[in-house]
């Protein structure tokens, strides 16, 4: 049991920070999250800006699918994930930033963020819908969301950067 331990965490780096796929997913994360913007590709709103019509159409079609989607999930099962979630945080902030674990330290600075983006995205939802949102209207709202993740993500990705590297050198100096 101990061998195949020891060939797990020897393929697997725990020592997040100084992976490089850790900081793939990052970037990869923060991307995606930017691109999808209430589950809409963002390329479909400077499309729907640009030509109107058919793409306009098509946009509010996709936002109200989408808007409807999450706000559905939020009243279903909206507790339920905040508590989940909530439990899920708090352990990791608990091995992390107590027990100085440093892949629940990465978990937390790749989850937490996203989980503001969720709470965003519901209230911009909701938001959509109870004003009925529309056209130009519409296409403001999701500009304006998407530059709410992209500050969260900058935001995110420069804490957690900054975090990475006290970490490595904190192990390098220190030596572990």
């Amino acid at each position: 049991m101990q061998d195949l331990q020891l060939v797990i965490f020897e393929l697997i780096d725990m020592r997040s920070f100084s992976n490089l796929w850790y900081w793939i997913a990052l970037a990869v994360m923060w991307s995606t999250a930017s691109h999808w913007v209430l589950g809409v590709p963002f390329d479909m709103v400077a499309h729907a800006r640009k030509h109107g019509g058919q793409a306009q159409y098509d946009l509010e079609e996709l936002v109200r699918i989408n808007t409807s989607r999450l706000l559905y999930i939020g009243r279903i099962s909206g507790l339920w994930m905040i508590g989940f979630a909530s439990f899920l945080l708090s352990g990791l902030v608990v091995l992390g930033f107590f027990y100085d674990v440093e892949f629940a330290q990465a978990v937390f600075l790749l989850f937490f963020p996203m989980c503001l983006v969720a709470l965003l995205s519901l209230g911009a939802s909701r938001r959509i819908v109870e004003q009925g949102l529309a056209g130009e209207a519409l296409q403001k709202r999701l500009v304006r969301h998407r530059l709410y993740i992209q500050m969260i993500g900058v935001l995110s990705i420069f804490v957690t950067a900054m975090w990475g590297m006290y970490q490595n050198f904190s192990v390098g100096v220190l030596g572990g």
